[in-house]
């Protein structure tokens, strides 16, 4: 198959390969012998995301997200 380097160095699989490989976004990429690699690899988050450390802090503190809310509109005010 087929494909075509754009300006931006960006190319498009086939949906043909593609269709083997649905699940997944990301790929090891290098290159070999003069040939481009291509290695699916499967993502999982590691930890906590950000947003739920957020969360978490808020509870240890007591605050509820009314409170954040008239916290960030007292600050902008100032």
């Amino acid at each position: 198959m087929l494909c075509k380097k754009t300006y931006k160095n960006q190319i498009t699989l086939p949906k043909k390969i593609m269709e083997n490989l649905e699940d997944v976004e990301y790929f090891e990429v290098h290159v070999e012998d003069g040939r481009i690699i291509l290695e699916p690899v499967k993502m999982t988050p590691v930890g906590e995301s950000s947003l739920e450390k957020v969360r978490k802090k808020m509870a240890e503190l007591g605050l509820s997200e009314q409170d954040v809310e008239e916290a960030i509109e007292w600050a902008r005010k100032k």
